[in-house]
């Protein structure tokens, strides 16, 4: 027998008193919570974002998808980053501007080889305006959840409108909850019992969003 199999022996025995609930999941909760806070419009909605984003001291950008490789070639290049990491997914056409060293995502790599890569260029899989919250999935384009919290430095691409939604309800209908989700809201920090703000504990110090429109 299995530790698998002990566990779950012993789950079936601790429960075997527990009449059954053939409410399905669907139904056992309540929701007519609110499912969005005011009355926006996207362009609107879209603003709040940049204002939660930078509320939570990271750093915003706005272009077009023309502009968007020279942005961000700008950014790694204002940072000084001389290596930058993608994950394999992402469109090579982002990065085609750029100076710096491409890095591939190797499953060997060892977090200090992660620690010594200057920036992380990535997609999203959803942006919540009302709490600044981006959130990664995963997908090619994104990568594997290391990438984005070893490096110092994390730049992440918002395509607006579409990839943004007004609250956390409206994002869960978009995510997958089977995938590895990453919630970011604002550069990895923390804080003492006196309330020192102390700033890339467990995730990148810097966090750069770039909001690109078509």
């Amino acid at each position: 027998m299995s530790s698998r199999e002990r566990i779950l022996g012993r789950v079936r025995r601790a429960l075997a008193d527990v009449q059954q609930d053939d409410t399905p999941y669907e139904q056992a909760l309540s929701r007519d919570y609110l499912r969005e806070h005011g009355d926006r419009s996207v362009e609107q909605t879209v603003d709040l974002l940049a204002e939660n984003l930078a509320d939570y001291r990271a750093i915003v950008h706005r272009c077009t998808t023309a502009d968007l490789a020279a942005t961000i070639a700008g950014m790694l290049a204002a940072r000084g980053s001389k290596t930058v990491l993608a994950p394999p997914g992402l469109d090579p056409q982002w990065l085609s501007a750029a100076e710096a060293e491409r890095v591939c995502d190797r499953a060997e790599s060892t977090p200090h080889e992660l620690d010594r890569v200057d920036s992380v260029v990535t997609a999203c899989a959803v942006a919540i305006a009302e709490t600044g919250t981006i959130v990664l999935d995963g997908s090619p384009d994104q990568g594997r959840r290391r990438i984005t919290l070893v490096p110092d430095h994390h730049i992440c691409v918002v395509r607006v409108p579409e990839q943004v939604v007004a609250s956390v309800p409206q994002s869960l209908e978009r995510l997958d909850p089977t995938r590895p989700l990453t919630w970011i809201s604002g550069p990895s920090a923390t804080s003492d019992i006196e309330l020192d703000r102390v700033e890339g504990v467990h995730g990148p110090r810097t966090l750069e969003v770039v909001l690109v429109t078509a």
